[in-house]
């Protein structure tokens, strides 16, 4: 992994947006925590991440709805999904829509790691 790439967890569960950015600072990456949708869109975090961590199911605007926002916007940011309502429809759904994974809750270092690898591949 390159280090110091920027990745942006958007989550509005509070313990979410507080563990995983001490985790993905401890693979190496920059990570910035946003509690909503909103709150993303209107950060200079739209155009420094590499990569995004979007919860699916979040009061306001929808992780699906954002992701379709920054379609809609022409931003190609790799995003990893994270739920903690399991749904393989839903899951195809995201991943067919361009999703690089969708992790059910609780997740694994090593599963967060795995889709970190194929959203930032190494060149």
């Amino acid at each position: 992994m390159e280090k110091g790439l920027v990745i942006s967890v958007v989550d509005d569960d509070e313990s979410v947006r507080e563990s995983l950015p001490g985790l993905l600072k401890a693979l190496g990456f920059l990570a910035h925590a946003f509690s909503s949708a909103e709150e993303y869109l209107a950060s200079e975090g739209v155009g420094t991440s590499r990569c995004l961590i979007l919860d699916v199911a979040m009061p306001g605007m929808s992780g699906p709805e954002l992701q379709m926002e920054l379609k809609r916007r022409g931003l190609r940011t790799p995003i990893i999904f994270i739920t903690a309502h399991g749904d393989e429809t839903i899951r195809r759904q995201l991943l067919e829509r361009g999703a690089v994974e969708c992790l059910l809750k609780p997740f694994s270092d090593t599963q967060l790691l795995d889709a970190l690898n194929v959203a930032l591949p190494q060149d």
